[in-house]
């Protein structure tokens, strides 16, 4: 419930899955995004699930094992009637296209099971080899989202279909900046949480202009790896001495 725009209730005790939708329930667009689509802090529950061993594991077999954590990382609320919660197809390498900075690979973990009917992830097979495509900002959820132009997905849709991927909370989905990808409304009554990550290979463009990331792992250079202190001080390294 809202009165001049404040909440007369917080919904404390509606759950993690369905507190933000009643916070916004009645609300208009402009003021989801008055918040931003997605948030990116630095708090030590970030560093502590990017340096998960079982995910650096898993990125370690695409990319080798000398690691470094993107910084363009996000925890993503997809509201129930939210037009920002639907992402028109793209490819994630048209946010950073001058970046010499191929592979980054994308971890995507749903916080909830991620289903047809909150608006899983959809990818279009066997793309993640394909050049960046030319691209245009949608105008739709007012977000600022690159979305494919349209002659490329009738190129696609000519080919094959795409794939939904529905996948309980705490799996993950790996895929690169050229994987085309996209993901539906969320048509339930509950918010589809998720978080994505991103790493790259150390030698590629570490990406300033969006952040500070760091080194994650490195097999040659293990002392050099960055501590949690390291990267809320936005160290992107450990310096001895």
């Amino acid at each position: 419930m809202v009165s001049n725009g404040a909440c007369v209730d917080d919904f404390g005790d509606a759950g993690f899955d369905r507190r933000l939708a009643l916070l916004f329930a009645g609300r208009v667009d402009d003021e989801f995004l008055k918040f931003g689509r997605s948030w990116r802090e630095r708090r030590p529950g970030y560093f502590n699930l990017m340096t998960n061993s079982k995910i650096l594991d898993a990125v370690e077999c695409l990319i080798g094992s000398e690691i470094f954590a993107n910084p363009v990382y996000n925890t993503r609320p997809k509201v129930p009637g939210v037009a920002a919660g639907a992402v028109p197809w793209h490819q994630d390498k048209s946010y950073w296209p001058g970046a010499n900075s191929n592979p980054v690979i994308t971890v995507w973990i749903p916080l909830v099971d991620a289903t047809m009917d909150n608006g899983c992830l959809h990818v279009w097979p066997r793309t993640h080899r394909t050049p960046v495509l030319s691209y245009h900002t949608e105008s739709l959820s007012g977000t600022g989202y690159t979305e494919l132009d349209e002659r490329h997905l009738q190129r696609y849709r000519k080919r094959t279909e795409p794939l939904p991927l529905p996948v309980s909370r705490g799996s993950a989905i790996l895929f690169n900046d050229r994987c085309i990808h996209s993901s539906t409304p969320n048509l339930t009554d509950r918010v589809r949480w998720s978080v994505d990550l991103r790493y790259q290979p150390v030698d590629q463009d570490p990406m300033t202009s969006h952040g500070v990331g760091f080194l994650a792992r490195s097999r040659k250079h293990p002392r050099a790896v960055a501590s949690l202190e390291d990267w809320l001080q936005y160290r992107p390294e450990h310096m001895e001495g």
